[in-house]
Order: C-alpha cells, then structure tokens, then sequence
C-alpha cells in the first residue's frame, strides 16, 4: 500500500466542504479561496488498488465497536477527516465540535459506532518546561506513560496512534523524575539527546503500554507513520509558505532527512511488539494485533495539499499552516487505508 503514486482523479471527492458538518475552519481551504486542483488526486499503490473509501461499508464493518485516535494535532487531522467521510452515510444531530477541545466521543447511532480522539503529545507525560526555556518547550517524562490516554485502552476494539511532530523543536527529559538530558540544548550543561533517541523511546513505551494492558486481548492496534511539513522560504512565524498546485515528483522529495529516521523507527518498534508477542514456539500468546499505516512517502509527495494561507487565520495569527492537511484532501488516504486495513482484520476474526 505504501509504494505507489498519486495518479488525477476525475471524481468528486465523497464530501465536500458544503456536505460535512464537522470541517473545522482551520481545515476548510475551499471557503477560504483555496484553488481545488488538490482534491483531484488518489494514491494508486504499485502492485494493487486502494478503493475509495465507502462510508456505509465502513460502518457496516465497525458495528458494535469503538474506534480511537490518540495524538498531536494531525490525529486529530484524520479523525475530522473520518467524521466528514461518515457524515455522508448518516446524520448526527446535536453533536459539536470544539476545535480546541482535546478529547472528543462521536456515537453513530445506525451501527452502534463510537469514534473518539484523545490528545497527547508525546505519548508519555510531558509538561512545559520549568527549566526556565520558552513556553514551547516540555519536561518530557521517558518513563510515565501519560494515563489519560491508556485508562480507556480496555474501552477500545481500534487504535490509530500518531506522533513526532512536536520533537523538532527545544525539551529536556527526565527518568526517574530527574533531568538526564535534552533536546536542542548545545550550550547547556546537559547530555544532549537525538531527536531520534527520543523518539524511539516514546514510541516504545506507547507500544509497551497497549500491550501490558490488562482486558485489551481484542484491541488492533495501528501506528501511522511520520508526515512532514512542506515549508519553503521560512517556518511557521517566520514567513514560510507553502503554495505548490500539484504533487511534487519524487525526484523533488528528500530521502535522507528526519523523516525517514522516524518512519524507521516506528517500523522497528512494530516489528518488536510483534515479535514479544509470541512465544519461542511462534504461537501467538496475546489476541492483539499491531499494523502499520505507512504514509510517509506518499504525503512528502504532497505538499500542494496544506491550507497554506487559506484558512481561518485566528486559529494562527500571521502564520501559513503548511504542516495540517485540507479536509477534503490528501488525508482522506489515510482513512481508506485504515478501512482496507480494516477489511483484511475483520476477515481473520
């Protein structure tokens, strides 16, 4: 699914912004002007075909179960995405969203659904920074896995897990509640830790957490890999822009940056859950299931398809949001992905 190619696409897209009453303002590029060349485009996978995603079959799929975005901003992202896709099966009505609100339940009435998305940023707790750094920083906690999102593994038959974008930047990390060392810190009497270090570390403890759980034999569990940002000529506050009409071509794309290092390893850290669980025979003791949604190449394709500066600006004063994606858009892939995923592990039960 993760080798492929954005090939035009002639349809309509399953929703637009005028069909789905969740498109948050930050998202909805087509009201602000955005020119729709984006939503023309599908992800055609080398050696088979992703089907576009239909809404009524997913629910038929999902009946009776609970399903859980856990991350930043951009789990959020997918799970706005999958609410508008669903809405155009079935209405829900007296069911709002707060844009700012960080933990949302949405019941599906017809099959009996509940999606949900809960933030964290890291997975682990993490809480800003009382080293006397900038306001963006966070005392990350290596090893304390954050319980607001854990408590409700045992609650969930699905889990699409996200993480990475907020480790580019200055935090300081503890073990045992003690300073052992930071991110972005050169100059500063502290061990120095990668971003990749750090990154595995959380991943792990995130994946050791779901499987240490008690009553969560069911769960399926998906990690979506790394997305990247797609700012030129500067970042968020510091003028960069991201105003591309059509995918880049591959040649365009870096191979070699943190990127890659993140989706390595979110890869490795699956592969060992898998491996811890099963014993030396290769009989499987646990029911959980882990899978990876790789669609890391596929969007550092896609840098046409962020709001850019065609959003609600009160969300980011002055800012081109180059990192979130368009609702309808490329982010749309991630939910047929989840669903042909979906499909393949509702046949093994």
């Amino acid at each position: 699914m993760s080798v492929g190619k954005w090939v035009r696409e002639a349809r309509e897209p399953v929703y637009s912004n005028l069909t789905c009453p969740f498109l948050p303002e930050a998202k909805n590029c087509q009201k602000y002007g955005k020119p729709p060349g984006y939503m023309y485009w599908r992800w055609k996978p080398d050696e088979c075909d992703l089907p576009r995603f239909e809404p009524k079959r997913f629910l038929d799929l999902v009946r009776g179960k609970t399903l859980a975005f856990v991350g930043d901003s951009l789990a959020r992202n997918q799970f706005d995405s999958l609410l508008c896709l669903l809405s155009q099966t079935e209405v829900l009505i007296d069911q709002q969203l707060n844009p700012f609100k960080k933990f949302h339940k949405i019941h599906f009435p017809s099959s009996n659904f509940t999606v949900m998305v809960m933030w964290t940023e890291f997975y682990v707790e993490g809480i800003p920074s009382t080293n006397g750094a900038s306001t963006a920083s966070f005392d990350i906690h290596l090893d304390k896995i954050n319980t607001n999102w854990t408590s409700e593994l045992p609650s969930l038959d699905y889990l699409v897990i996200y993480g990475g974008n907020w480790f580019i930047r200055k935090h300081y990390q503890y073990e045992s509640d003690k300073l052992v060392g930071c991110l972005f810190c050169k100059g500063e009497n502290l061990t120095e830790f990668s971003m990749t270090y750090v990154m595995r570390r959380v991943v792990r403890k995130a994946l050791e957490s779901i499987e240490s759980c008690q009553n969560c034999d069911k769960l399926v569990t998906f990690l979506r890999s790394y997305t990247t940002s797609h700012f030129e000529n500067g970042l968020w506050f510091s003028g960069g822009i991201c105003n591309r009409t059509e995918p880049l071509d591959e040649a365009q794309i870096n191979l070699y940056g943190h990127e890659w290092e993140f989706r390595r390893i979110q890869r490795e850290e699956i592969e060992r859950i898998v491996i811890a669980g099963f014993n030396g025979v290769g009989e499987a003791k646990k029911k959980k299931i882990y899978k990876m949604l790789d669609v890391t190449k596929a969007m550092m394709i896609r840098a046409d398809g962020h709001p850019g500066a065609y959003y609600n600006k009160d969300f980011y004063k002055n800012a081109n949001d180059c990192l979130h994606w368009c609702l309808p858009g490329p982010v749309d892939m991630w939910n047929e992905m989840l669903m042909h995923n979906l499909i393949k592990t509702s046949s093994l039960d």
